[in-house]
């Protein structure tokens, strides 16, 4: 019998429904609160030892552009990218009106390390999917580098944080055409 009911049902629309997007009204600022709201969600993910890893940083306004030249720098330091990279990541935070910087505490066991990335990377799903809900499109992507210096400490971070996901979100201004999905295979083992 397949999964039925009106929360079950309302729940697959919601997630069928998110799309990664930028296409955005640049000129809507995305309130500090709402974004609180979203980062509140976060932390009801799962979190086997509760060891509460989730970091935020919300950067808005001029603060993009600081997040931008701050990356951009530590990737300079570290030798990463050359010069083509770098002058795209001093602007493309500003693709955006918020950019939301996640990332997560480091833990001494190598397992609990590992679990607190996955309960951090469950924690952005409930941001994007609560995002959805508000009419907001979110992109969530791979920073440059996971512990840049600079960043983290603009980040008000731990310097011993990694960086999970940059998550840049916007009022949708559009709609996105729903991507393909493979088809689903699970293994049923029943002796």
């Amino acid at each position: 019998m397949a999964a039925t009911g009106s929360l079950f049902d309302d729940f697959s629309d919601l997630v069928r429904a998110r799309r990664t997007s930028m296409m955005v009204d640049k000129e809507r600022e995305v309130p500090a609160e709402v974004v609180a709201e979203l980062c509140g969600l976060a932390t009801w993910a799962p979190n086997h030892k509760k060891t509460w890893p989730w970091r935020f940083a919300l950067f808005s306004g001029d603060g993009r552009a600081r997040l931008g030249e701050t990356m951009s720098a530590d990737m300079t330091s570290a030798d990463f990218g050359d010069d083509v990279k770098r002058a795209k990541t001093r602007t493309k935070y500003l693709r955006t009106p918020a950019t939301l910087v996640v990332g997560v505490a480091a833990h001494d066991n190598e397992m609990l390390h590992r679990e607190n990335r996955d309960a951090v990377a469950a924690g952005i799903q409930n941001i994007l999917l609560g995002a959805t809900t508000l009419g907001l499109a979110t992109f969530w992507s791979t920073p440059a580098l996971t512990q840049p210096p600079g960043v983290l400490e603009l980040c008000e971070f731990d310097p011993t944080d990694r960086i999970v996901g940059v998550i840049y979100l916007g009022w949708a201004a559009g709609d996105c055409p729903v991507p393909e999905r493979p088809q689903l295979q699970i293994a049923h083992i029943t002796d």
